[in-house]
């Protein structure tokens, strides 16, 4: 990115006022749900079930997403200078983009798992098992971790003396983007952690609403939560993680074509909208599980209208015919 491109986007009022005023807000409202949810998993409903498992994990890389959100936060203020060296540069970058993937693994785990969970209840049950369940979460970590070595190997960290400011992430080699990320790096990302998950999401969830129409599909409550989630979890998935990943697929083509950086703004922009799903996977826990929502409500101090046993009711109805 040229200097005086730099000085025309990068000081902009939307990249210095409204990326970290967005993250502010993300920090500010996922960090305590998301803790709230780690405390109700692993106090009140226990990790007994695969969903649980999923859902778990998910508040977990949530939590780490929005604890390096402050680095990000006085970095984008103070006018886009790093003060914290290249090593932080590095550790904050890769810890940013790993969880980021790692929630997009996680939310197509629970696809799945939902999926295999409403569709195949039966045939599922030897698949669907808490150890398995931690197994693939184990391996979602790893591939997330490891995909950002390209970025700790990588100087990532560079100064602007007539700007007073050094970047970090900002400002990268054109050479080593057009080696590297465009040729090898990028597609593989793409792949792996957008296009992918998206098809396997899409399918597992046409399916399901497939399944919740059959006539053999009952009780009305399990069918409309797990229509919610549906919507939650796809709204997630195209709303927040789609814009930023297709925008810097067309800003690394710029690059390549030696075409103007002012994407990579809109790129940063669509990154910080990205994070509120940080936000709304509470959302998912919500649908996902039954026992979540009652905990919650007791945590608030709220009673939630049980829905009298089945013998129950018939035992009322013949009562009233008496």
């Amino acid at each position: 990115m040229f200097l005086h491109e730099y000085k025309k986007y990068m000081n902009s009022w939307w990249v210095t006022k409204f990326v970290p005023s967005i993250y502010t807000v993300v920090l500010l409202v996922a960090l305590p749900l998301n803790i709230m949810a780690i405390i109700v998993f692993l106090v009140k409903v226990k990790v007994k079930k695969p969903a649980v498992v999923y859902l778990l994990n998910l508040a977990a890389a949530d939590v780490l997403f929005v604890s390096i959100l402050p680095f990000h936060i006085v970095y984008r203020f103070s006018g886009n200078n790093w003060l914290m060296g290249e090593g932080m540069c590095r550790l904050v970058s890769a810890a940013f983009h790993s969880n980021m993937r790692g929630s997009i693994l996680l939310m197509t785990s629970i696809s799945v798992d939902r999926f295999l969970a409403l569709v195949y209840p039966v045939q599922s049950l030897p698949w669907r098992t808490v150890r398995r369940a931690w197994l693939v979460c184990c391996c979602i970590w790893v591939i997330s971790m490891v995909s950002t070595v390209p970025i700790l190997i990588r100087q990532l960290t560079r100064p602007f003396p007539d700007l007073k400011i050094t970047t970090c992430y900002d400002v990268l080699d054109v050479e080593l983007v057009e080696r590297f990320y465009v040729y090898y790096y990028f597609p593989f990302y793409i792949s792996l952690f957008y296009f992918l998950p998206l098809i396997i999401t899409t399918f597992c969830y046409i399916g399901i609403v497939r399944s919740l129409r059959a006539p053999s599909m009952k009780g009305a409550q399990k069918r409309s939560r797990a229509v919610l989630l549906s919507v939650v979890v796809l709204c997630v998935f195209v709303l927040c993680f789609g814009p930023a990943n297709v925008i810097w697929f067309m800003h690394f083509l710029q690059i390549y074509n030696q075409a103007s950086n002012f994407l990579y703004i809109v790129y940063i922009i669509s990154v910080s909208v990205s994070s509120v799903s940080c936000c709304l996977d509470p959302l998912i826990y919500y649908y996902a599980s039954s026992e979540w929502q009652r905990h919650v409500y007791s945590l608030l101090g709220c009673k939630r209208e049980q829905t009298p046993p089945v013998g129950h009711q018939r035992f009322l109805l013949h009562k009233g015919r008496m």
